[in-house]
């Protein structure tokens, strides 16, 4: 583990593991610790030095004395400052989920300093895209010959509907994942300790977000950027989020297979040859 301040003096951590140019990876939640990510499907291990960062407030990152500075778009001077202590001219950018808001809005504002930027099944609304319940339960519907289904597709209408309880969202767990197993039942028990609940209150607070001004800021961004969405992902299914890409200029989609919300859990394989491609292009 390692740590920097941010600009408001806040004591921010990174994890590290591989070797050669460094991926700045920013974790979803929102504002949950990087550790889900865990070796992201073996990408350290493809020659990619990767750098996660706990979020202000989780981890192993210090709590700000200012809540409102979780909102996501104050949270562009972190990654900014990330930067400056790497010592890096432009950086490369993997985000999961909601981390894909941050790195957009950092795109916005610092088009330069990007060349690379890999957006893995991300929330769209930063962009001024939209999932609609539609969206996530004919994507549900993938599922039905799983021995889960029956339940977790009755929460995940109560989802859709506005009027779920705790009990739906943990009923609908199983469409998170490509495979409900082990593996993934762990998965989902370890997230409640390592999100800040408070902080995830704070993160889309009013005036994080003005997709209009995003869109035309990201214009200006000359790098490259892949889009990573999965076959199973009610969250972020994939028609919405090859609708929302084409913020990105001349951004290239790929959707994995029999993968849900977290693909490098559930296709590494898959995963981790689409994302070291990209990387390693020209």
């Amino acid at each position: 583990m390692h740590t920097f301040p941010a600009p408001d003096g806040t004591v921010l951590a990174f994890h590290e593991s591989g070797a050669g140019e460094p991926l700045i990876c920013l974790p979803g939640g929102p504002m949950r610790a990087s550790a889900y990510f865990g070796d992201l499907g073996g990408l350290a291990d493809a020659g990619h030095r990767v750098v996660r960062l706990d979020p202000r407030g989780t981890g192993a990152s210090g709590v700000p004395a200012d809540p409102a500075s979780y909102r996501v778009d104050r949270q562009v001077d972190d990654v900014e400052a990330l930067r400056a202590h790497l010592g890096l001219e432009r950086v490369r950018l993997l985000a999961h989920s909601a981390g894909a808001a941050l790195a957009t809005l950092y795109t916005a504002r610092f088009p330069e300093r990007v060349s690379e930027l890999v957006l893995v099944t991300p929330s769209v609304g930063t962009t001024g895209g939209e999932v609609s319940p539609r969206d996530r339960l004919e994507i549900a519907r993938l599922r039905e010959g799983e021995p889960w289904f029956p339940e977790a597709y009755a929460a995940m209408e109560a989802i859709a509907a506005g009027r779920a309880t705790e009990a739906d969202w943990a009923a609908a767990a199983p469409l998170s994942h490509g495979r409900w197993d082990d593996a993934a039942r762990e998965h989902r028990a370890a997230g409640a300790a390592q999100r800040n609940p408070d902080a995830a209150a704070a993160h889309d607070a009013p005036g994080a977000y003005d997709p209009a001004a995003v869109r035309a800021a990201l214009t200006a961004f000359g790098g490259r950027t892949l889009v990573v969405a999965a076959e199973y992902d009610v969250a972020a299914p994939p028609g919405p989020v090859a609708a929302a890409a084409r913020a990105y200029p001349g951004a290239t989609t790929v959707v994995l297979p029999r993968a849900g919300h977290f693909p490098w859990h559930d296709a590494p394989g898959e995963f981790t040859a689409a994302v070291s491609t990209f990387l390693t292009g020209p």
